[in-house]
């Protein structure tokens, strides 16, 4: 292990001109079973060896070995806290090729997660440089491009976007999920926002893609048609071919829809950016089917202090890279919903919303320049009705989408009202008032029935 003692700088140090020469990454490691804690130290050192240029073994040092360039592009861990075996690692900008996500992945997420004195570890954050920063497209429309698509107007710029995906989650045929689209965006004054596909929901032999693509869009259109507000329609163009995904978002521009969704982790960092350079001027709406067996950690060691039960990246660090390839809106839980949220959504929030972004110490977290990447939409979703929606725009800010399955399809008196209840209690927001409030003032509205039914929390999603 000797060999790897040099990629630990000495006490005190910090990586100079970070922003420019370096990218940063925050770990925790839980060491095996059969190793002394005192080999702490060595095993931050083969982290950041493995996932620079360094091996197991010492190996050949002669002239044509590579030794020298290897030394001088190394890795370096500095910034250890033995008692929480937490470290962070400072990697040259100029080890990885700036516009490969996939490439950069390979290293600090790459081979050390197989090491065997290493039980547990995880990635709490990653700062990037402005040069990687800047070789990546970001969002095409981000937060304004996406208020311009929509023509709005002040007022409703100080909005959240508040929109339903269909429960069951599949069952509808195309064409019932036309009708549907039609009753949530008729519905009480008709501003009601978006229908959105769920995860489950790709093209299936009684809902193909096809058909509801141009079922929905055509509802959508003839509403816009008679003078109502612009709509989204969350489109689910998700394959593992990617040709097949791009003839989906020319079908959804052609029938005249103005987004696509994407499972950006089932389909994998390569196909976000490749739909985010050939899109056809779409809004990328991302879902994050599959997160959770990326960045779940069980363990107390989520919070930084205590054990690491396994392997994990945050899903802080996967918005920010999902911001950089350039997707416009983004899941990212929502207060005291889903459980494996583990109360980041804020912090992943500011990460998408804002274009300097203090560390935290709460989260581990190392802060972020973004160099005037546009800003991203968080979407909250999972356990939500109208009675939380105070709750999660406080947490979140107006510069959100609220989604409400469930919670608009399950409203007691029906669907329209779900959707009632929905604006009912947007609105009441924007007037300053809370939720229960507005209940308290108006006891026979549709918001009144939610609350009586759900009450004013969001419901965990076990």
């Amino acid at each position: 292990m000797a060999v790897q003692l040099n990629y630990i700088a000495p006490p005190g140090w910090q990586p100079p001109n970070p922003d420019q020469d370096y990218l940063l990454i925050q770990f925790k490691i839980e060491l095996a079973d059969f190793v002394d804690k005192k080999m702490f130290p060595d095993a931050t050192a083969s982290v950041a060896a493995e996932s620079s240029t360094g091996t197991w073994t010492k190996v050949d040092e002669g002239p044509e070995s590579g030794i020298k360039m290897a030394d001088e592009m190394k890795a370096i861990v500095y910034e250890i806290d033995e008692a929480n075996m937490m470290f962070r690692v400072a990697y040259k900008t100029d080890l990885f090729e700036t516009d490969n996500m996939s490439g950069f992945l390979a290293g600090p997420a790459g081979n050390i997660g197989g090491m065997k004195m290493v039980k547990g570890l995880r990635m709490f954050d990653i700062r990037f440089p402005e040069k990687m920063v800047k070789a990546f497209p970001g969002p095409r429309y981000g937060i304004e491009g996406v208020r311009d698509l929509l023509d709005q107007d002040e007022a409703q710029r100080k909005l959240p976007i508040i929109g339903t995906v269909p429960k069951p989650k599949v069952g509808r045929t195309a064409q019932e999920q036309a009708v549907l689209a039609r009753r949530l965006w008729t519905a009480g004054d008709g501003s009601y926002d978006f229908i959105k596909d769920d995860e489950n929901l790709t093209s299936l032999f009684f809902n193909k893609f096809e058909d509801r693509a141009r079922l929905v869009h055509q509802v959508q259109k003839e509403l816009e048609e008679k003078g109502g507000k612009k709509k989204l329609y969350l489109c689910n163009l998700s394959h593992s071919n990617i040709d097949t995904m791009l003839k989906r978002a020319d079908l959804i521009k052609e029938t005249g829809g103005r987004c696509m969704m994407i499972d950006v982790i089932a389909t994998g960092f390569a196909a976000v950016h490749s739909m985010r350079l050939k899109n056809p001027e779409l809004i990328i709406h991302a879902h994050r089917a599959m997160h959770a067996f990326i960045t779940r950690e069980s363990g107390s060691g989520i919070t930084g202090k205590g054990p690491l039960n396994g392997f994990s990246v945050s899903m802080l660090t996967l918005a920010k890279i999902f911001r950089l390839l350039g997707v416009d809106s983004l899941h990212t839980g929502s207060p005291k919903a889903k459980m494996e949220d583990y109360g980041e959504s804020e912090e992943i929030m500011r990460n998408l919303t804002q274009d300097e972004v203090s560390p935290s110490e709460k989260f581990h977290t190392l802060g972020q320049k973004w160099f005037g990447t546009k800003k991203v939409w968080p979407v909250a979703s999972g356990g939500l009705h109208p009675g939380v929606m105070d709750t999660v725009v406080s947490k979140m800010g107006h510069d959100c989408y609220v989604q409400m399955g469930g919670g608009v399809l399950g409203h007691p008196q029906g669907v329209e009202r779900g959707v009632e209840a929905a604006l009912e209690a947007r609105r009441a927001i924007i007037n300053g008032q809370t939720v229960q409030e507005y209940v308290e003032q108006n006891p026979d509205s549709a918001l009144a029935a939610a609350v009586g039914l759900w009450g004013t929390e969001p419901k965990l999603v076990y």
